[in-house]
């Protein structure tokens, strides 16, 4: 059987394993066993609500127990689970139901409030599960169902759940995944990581996003180990009570992140429990790996993922780490870096990085031109554009899409953004092509200042600092000093929103 549940929990519970700790909440632990019990009467749940396999079931809840049960319940039945981003408004939810073409949707009370005026516009939906206690809500559905679920017979090659996109270039897409997608975990969590059943696994990403599920859930359930879940959204205390109380021995994050924990006063021992951190999600700026080692004596692993691939297909290794570097490839991932014809480059060139591996999506739900687009036989066009130097090492140079020409010459916005960053004025920094004179494009910066200096004369003191570094052709014809960057909830910056700002407002 390729149900890929059982290898997540069944395995662990089954065993002497089973009193072990697998997620640790404010209000408590919950064992393997026990959760083993809770995700198959979530899986007769979803069955009592006239679920079937390979129908799908939207989850539109806080990171917790009853997240993971209603996930893994519906990969127990042969079901679809669909995670949706609790941070986006309700009209986007509503898009992505209708899209999915969910049969049930198990939400928080509050966010469900919010979208129930507009249910009756989504047309497959049978049932709507309301967390809380009483008839008829999920808990007490979950304590009237049988605790005994075997798991669906499915084949390896049969849908798991899906992953929308976040949207940093446009409208989100789902992205399948298969059960044997799930299994190729142990190449990053076992390979790289080097996880066992004594590791604390804490994440400051949520479960709806692949990185955290990847890293937050099924790596540590794979191995047997515990995961800490917060339903509140990471702020730096928040994160620093988890650190002294969980003691987390893997810590996952975004750039942004680590850099408002590096200006949080957090203690120099905060990390002492973690043998290494983790970043993925963007270029993790060298400014920042540095900073880090210094201030906490723990090493950051940058690496680069994606949602079509749930797991790290690149990654720095422990002890063997490079600032601005996001690694090497995880063994079972190939990689290879092509031009605009699709011929490979030597070291050093850029080329837009393609990757054949296990865990990879075989296409977008609904979305064929774009699946061609992506998905070429066995390989992914992950449209980030990278260099490898001679020792095998890649770097991030940006996204395709972001690149553009000045003077017939190419600007990368991520070299532009070092150059400023290296300001002690500055803490971010985003550039973008916007059309200027006849239609030319020419870079333009945004900046966080970090305090100490008018916004006109940081931006009189970024100029001549950037003309002393940059050539021409690279330098920002304007600078503007701003509050904060559009990012995605995971951290991604949205050049695209910069853009229209820009060709609006300057």
């Amino acid at each position: 059987m390729a149900n890929a549940v059982s290898a997540f929990i069944d395995d662990t519970a089954a065993g002497r394993g089973g009193a072990r700790v697998a997620i640790v909440t404010r209000g408590g632990a919950t064992t393997y066993r026990e959760l083993l019990g809770l995700v198959s009467r979530a899986g007769n749940m979803l069955r009592g609500l006239g679920v079937e396999p390979e129908q799908r079931v939207a989850i539109l809840l806080p990171d917790g127990v009853e997240w993971v049960a209603t996930f893994f319940g519906a990969l127990r039945i042969g079901a679809v689970a669909v995670p949706l981003n609790t941070r986006l408004p309700p009209a986007e939810w509503l898009v992505l139901l209708r899209d999915s073409r969910a049969r049930v949707l198990v939400a928080e009370p509050t966010l469900l409030s919010a979208l129930q005026p507009a249910l009756s516009e989504v047309p497959h939906l049978r049932a709507i599960v309301a967390t809380g206690a009483g008839a008829g809500t999920l808990d007490g559905l979950l304590a009237a169902a049988d605790p005994a679920c075997a798991p669906e017979a499915v084949s390896s090659d049969d849908m798991a759940f899906w992953l929308y996109t976040s949207g940093t270039t446009g409208g989100p897409k789902a992205v399948v995944h298969l059960h044997r997608d799930l299994l190729a975990c142990r190449h990053y969590g076992l390979d790289v990581l080097q996880i066992g059943d004594e590791d604390r696994i804490l994440a400051t990403s949520r479960l709806f996003f692949a990185y955290a599920l990847g890293n937050g859930l099924l790596i540590p359930f794979y191995a047997g180990a515990r995961t800490y879940l917060d339903p509140a959204w990471p702020e730096p205390q928040a994160v620093a009570d988890a650190l002294r109380e969980f003691a987390p021995t893997l810590f996952f994050s975004v750039p942004t992140f680590y850099g408002r924990l590096l200006r949080a006063g957090l203690p120099a021992d905060a990390f002492r429990s973690a043998r290494a951190c983790v970043s993925a999600g963007e270029r993790l700026p060298a400014e920042i790996y540095t900073a880090w080692r210094e201030r906490f004596g723990v090493e950051i692993l940058d690496g680069l993922g994606a949602t079509e691939t749930i797991f790290m297909v690149l990654s720095n290794r422990p002890g063997r780490s490079r600032p601005g570097s996001a690694g090497v490839p995880v063994p079972g991932s190939e990689v290879r870096l092509l031009d605009p014809d699709g011929r490979a480059v030597g070291d050093g060139e850029p080329g837009v990085l393609h990757v054949r591996t296990p865990s990879l999506s075989p296409a977008y739900w609904n979305r064929l031109d774009a699946s061609r687009r992506a998905f070429v036989g066995e390989w992914f066009r992950t449209g980030d554009v990278m260099t490898r130097d001679g020792d095998g090492f890649f770097q991030h140079v940006g996204r395709d899409d972001d690149l553009f020409k000045v003077a017939g010459m190419w600007v990368a916005p991520s070299e532009v953004e070092a150059a400023l960053l290296a300001h002690p004025g500055v803490a971010d920094a985003a550039v973008v092509g916007v059309p200027a004179e006849g239609g030319l494009l020419k870079p333009v910066a945004f900046v966080i200042g970090r305090g100490g200096d008018e916004p006109e004369a940081l931006a009189e003191a970024l100029t001549a600092h950037v003309d002393a570094k940059l050539p021409p052709h690279q330098r920002p014809r304007r600078i503007a000093v701003v509050g904060e960057l559009p990012r995605t909830v995971t951290g991604k910056l949205q050049r695209y929103v910069l853009r229209e700002w820009a060709e609006r407002t300057l």
